[in-house]
């Protein structure tokens, strides 16, 4: 008769340790973890695998800010230097417009594939003459929507969307692969030719459905440490099934080992057994203040259940039902979130406005807040300082 091997029991492991080993996989266990300059900038975007971009600067944006939480010398220089000449950045969709390795751009040519077939579901409005207009225009060279002056207004098809049809035809053309963002200032976007803009003479070749899972569980495992189904496959469910089976097969092979996080319930855990036995303590005089974007804080559930604190995005709610503030920021003191603080910053009279401070966590205990309080300014001071640079 076969006997069958029992798989072994999921390991138990406590918030603090899940904390530590998301925190080393985040880089924010370190002070400066890839260095300076452009070069560090890739680095880092390669690292997480993506950093999210977002057009609210209530603050600095965020995809600067995240940047800045890892490079503490970053310049914004750094950015437009990778994206731009380096090329070792580009813009495209993960679970939001975000920076991406140039190197992982096969992964979204799928997608990009995808986009072209169902034009029907996220472009209606694009017509062939419209597509016929840009495309025409960007032969001649790099473009940004201020170039067209002569586009006839329509009615928008929803809140966020552009009269000018132009703009429509240049976003289905940058989802479906044909153009690339080449540059930004401030939020507008240089559109250019992808196969220009990288000097490709024969385009990468698309990544299979199954290297499309392996990606997706590689940088999860890499920027993650630790990972649920939802945090690999964070607003994207059809990617669910092909992951889940591999993370199985990795498991027979001994290559992930299964955890029961306290506190998840009956939601799935793995993590790689090299990462299992690196989980080390984080000097709690490094103090990180980090965007709601950062991708510590945005999935939210998980930010909840691994460091008991659950985080508010007040921006779109009224002022008289907000907790934190309109753009709170949560503040990482070693290996614990402490505060969250509503910031705005007053750029004419060049200075760091605090509108609010909300103590969480061990933040709350009136025993610790002397010392974390310090400690919280100087990084305040720091952070001012990067806002209103150049």
């Amino acid at each position: 008769m076969l006997i069958v091997p029992r798989p072994n029991p999921p390991h138990p492991l406590n918030p603090l340790d899940a904390r530590r080993i998301w925190l080393r996989a985040q880089r924010l266990d370190s002070a400066a973890p890839f260095g300076s300059g452009a070069s560090a900038v890739g680095d880092a975007v390669a690292h997480l695998g993506y950093v999210q971009i977002d057009t609210i600067n209530v603050i600095e944006r965020c995809h600067h800010h995240i940047l800045w939480s890892r490079i503490p010398d970053y310049r914004r220089a750094d950015l437009r230097q990778a994206q731009s000449v380096d090329k070792s950045v580009f813009e495209y969709w993960t679970h939001a417009l975000s920076y991406v390795p140039s190197r992982d751009l096969r992964y979204f040519i799928p997608l990009m594939r995808l986009h072209r077939r169902e034009r029907e579901r996220w472009f209606t409005s694009v017509t062939p003459q419209d597509m016929r207009k840009v495309m025409r225009l960007i032969r001649q060279g790099p473009l940004t929507i201020r170039d067209i002056e002569d586009d006839v207004l329509t009615e928008k098809e929803h809140l966020w969307a552009s009269r000018k049809p132009s703009k429509r035809a240049l976003q289905f053309a940058f989802y479906t692969g044909a153009l690339t963002i080449s540059e930004r200032n401030g939020m507008l976007k240089t559109y250019e030719l992808i196969n220009r803009h990288f000097g490709w003479e024969t385009p990468p070749k698309a990544a299979s459905t199954a290297e499309v899972a392996a990606y997706l569980l590689d940088r999860s495992l890499r920027s993650q440490g630790l990972v649920s189904l939802d945090s690999i496959c964070h607003l994207d469910a059809p990617s669910k099934p092909g992951v889940r089976r591999l993370i199985e097969a990795r498991v027979r092979r001994g290559e992930l080992v299964s955890v029961a996080l306290e506190g998840a319930a009956k939601q799935e855990h793995w993590v790689s057994p090299a990462a299992l036995e690196e989980r080390t303590e984080v000097a709690p005089t490094l103090v990180h203040i980090l965007s709601p974007f950062d991708p510590l804080i945005i999935q939210r559930k998980r930010t909840h259940l691994v460091f008991d604190y659950e985080h508010r995005f007040e921006a779109y709610v009224p002022k008289d039902k907000r907790k934190f503030g309109y753009f709170a920021l949560p503040v990482l003191v070693g290996d614990d979130i402490v505060a969250a603080i509503d910031l705005k910053t007053d750029r004419q009279n060049r200075k760091l406005l605090l509108q609010k401070w909300s103590w969480v966590g061990t933040g709350a205990k009136r025993g610790a807040r002397s010392e974390l309080k310090s400690r919280i300014e100087e990084a305040l001071d720091r952070f001012e300082r990067f806002q209103l640079g150049e």
